[in-house]
């Protein structure tokens, strides 16, 4: 069986305020051109089919497009949320397109209840792990601890028993949307840290034919069964360096390894990263590959340039960031607020802010135990998407924990002082 693995399509996103949406529409015609003319067999999308839990309206028709155009083409395929998506909004209706061919997989009940296929090889089980919010599916899992390793190994438990009631011989296909241990990450991607541990060990898949991951946004290879595809298009200036591609996977007979074959994905824009003073960057005859691409500047001169902005546009014009870094000596003590941060958890920076205004003294045993609730709840409301009238202007995105998860744990803390 001939499976394509994708994921990670962020339909709806911007890269730094230019829309994606034409760039996005050109992946879709990549995808449906790819299947039709190799013989895709099966198609799987593992999460983050959204960039957030309310999508624009231009994304959703985009999606819409999409489904037709697969089902379209009587390919059947295999789709999972991720941690961008609101599984509920994503599931809505999933039932009635499963007669379609295109099986959405939204529900962490349904971990161990697969989509079957069969080629002239028999069966093939595609089981389909949506993102599992620890805080959220644990009692409904029965994992023995809310963290992703225990949640996403008793979903894993869920399937090797449904597998062990198929026929000998069944090959088997995960789709999980999770941050395996050995993935390189990426700066677009959401934090999905719990307790200080964000990654789940490889192991936790052991038993199947192939896993499809989603989450990290660099195609990438963990072993030869488990492996990312990556995003069809770059999100940061970190993913510079990344082919974008996807998995076209040849399923021989089960317990053989899989044969992976990566396909291109088409590049809107190239990305460059370019570093130095101003009239470094502007002069320097080895740049001007990068006057087409879009760029990302660091200026390192020691005053802050007049315009800088304005005149690296001159030579580049689809500059879209800045970032200042002045050459200093490592024992300076105004380096930036950013690397200090750099590393460092929201949970750990939420405990050092509260440390820094009482005078040094941190958070007690019990406050701690406060910062980490309140920022499972801010985890948790992002991932469910909040409804316009609970505290979000319709249109607008929640926000996700790394940007407002260590100031709300503080606030917590806050008003439970207070009380």
């Amino acid at each position: 069986m001939r499976i394509l693995h994708t994921s990670d399509w962020h339909l709806g996103r911007s890269f730094h305020r230019v829309s994606l949406l034409a760039a996005q529409r050109e992946f879709i015609d990549h995808l449906v051109t790819t299947v039709r003319e190799r013989s895709i067999d099966a198609v799987t999308v593992a999460g983050d089919i959204y960039d957030r839990a309310v999508p624009p309206l231009a994304a959703v028709e985009l999606f819409d497009d999409a489904l037709h155009r697969l089902a379209d083409l009587g390919v059947p395929t295999v789709m999972i949320s991720g941690n961008h998506d609101s599984a509920r909004r994503l599931g809505v209706g999933a039932g009635l397109i499963d007669r379609a061919g295109i099986h959405l997989r939204t529900d962490p009940a349904g971990c161990g209840t697969p989509v079957v296929l069969s080629d002239h090889g028999g069966e093939v089980a595609f089981y389909g792990l949506p993102y599992l919010e620890p805080g959220l599916v644990r009692e409904e899992l029965g994992a023995p601890a809310a963290g992703h390793t225990a949640v996403l190994g008793a979903a894993m438990d869920r399937v090797r028993a449904d597998l062990a009631t198929r026929p000998p011989g069944t090959r088997s296909v995960v789709l999980a949307h999770a941050f395996v241990t050995g993935g390189a990450v990426s700066d677009s991607e959401r934090d999905i840290t719990v307790g200080g541990v964000a990654s789940v060990p490889a192991e936790v898949f052991d038993g199947v034919d192939y896993a499809a991951l989603g989450h990290l946004h660099g195609c990438q290879t963990i072993t030869e069964r488990i492996r990312y595809s990556g995003s069809p298009l770059a999100y940061s200036f970190s993913e510079a360096a990344h082919r974008k591609s996807m998995w076209m996977v040849e399923l021989g007979a089960a317990g053989e390894a899989p044969s992976c074959e990566r396909v291109e994905c088409p590049v809107p824009r190239p990305l460059a990263r370019i570093r130095g003073r101003i009239e470094e960057l502007l002069a320097d005859p080895d740049l001007e590959r990068h006057e087409e691409a879009w760029v990302e500047a660091t200026l390192t001169d020691a005053v802050r340039p007049h315009e800088p902005m304005a005149r690296l546009a001159r030579r580049f014009p689809h500059v879209l960031t800045l970032v200042f870094d002045p050459e200093r000596p490592p024992e300076d003590p105004l380096a930036s607020y950013a690397q200090r941060l750099r590393g460092r958890s929201d949970r750990q920076i939420a405990e050092d802010f509260v440390a820094h205004v009482r005078g040094g003294r941190g958070p007690d045993e019990r406050e701690r135990a406060l910062l980490g609730n309140a920022l499972e709840a801010v985890r948790s409301e992002a991932h469910e998407g909040v409804v316009a009238g609970e505290g979000v202007v319709p249109g607008e995105d929640v926000a996700p924990v790394g940007e407002n998860g260590a100031g709300a744990a503080v606030g917590a803390v806050a008003g439970e002082a207070e009380r």
